[in-house]
C-alpha cells in the first residue's frame, strides 16, 4: 500500500512540476515577446484650476470640444475640481 500512495504522490509532484514550468515559460515569453508599448499621452501646455472653474468652461476657455478636453484629461472627475488642480489644456496622443 505505501508502495501505491508513494508513486501517486510522485506523479501528482511530477505534474505539478510540469504546469509550473510552463506557467512561468509562458509568463516570461509574454513579458520579452509579447510587450508592445502602449499608446500614451503628453501634455504639452496645462491650466491651473482658478475658483468657480469648470471643465466646460475651461475647454471653452481654450477653444476645445468638450471630447477633446476630456481626452487630454483622462481621468479627470469634473465634479470634483479643486483650486490648484492642474489640467492638460493642449497634447497629442504618442
Amino acid at each position: 500500500m505505501a508502495k501505491i500512495t508513494s508513486r501517486k504522490s510522485t506523479v501528482f509532484f511530477n505534474l505539478v512540476s510540469i504546469l509550473f514550468f510552463v506557467l512561468m515559460v509562458y509568463m516570461v515569453e509574454s513579458r520579452v515577446v509579447g510587450t508592445v508599448p502602449q499608446p500614451g499621452l503628453v501634455c504639452n501646455e496645462v491650466v491651473a484650476v482658478k475658483s468657480g472653474d469648470t471643465c466646460f468652461a475651461i475647454a471653452q476657455q481654450f477653444d476645445l470640444t468638450v471630447e477633446a478636453f476630456r481626452f487630454i484629461n483622462p481621468n479627470l472627475n469634473c465634479k470634483a475640481l479643486f483650486i490648484g488642480q492642474w489640467l492638460c489644456i493642449a497634447g497629442q496622443s504618442t
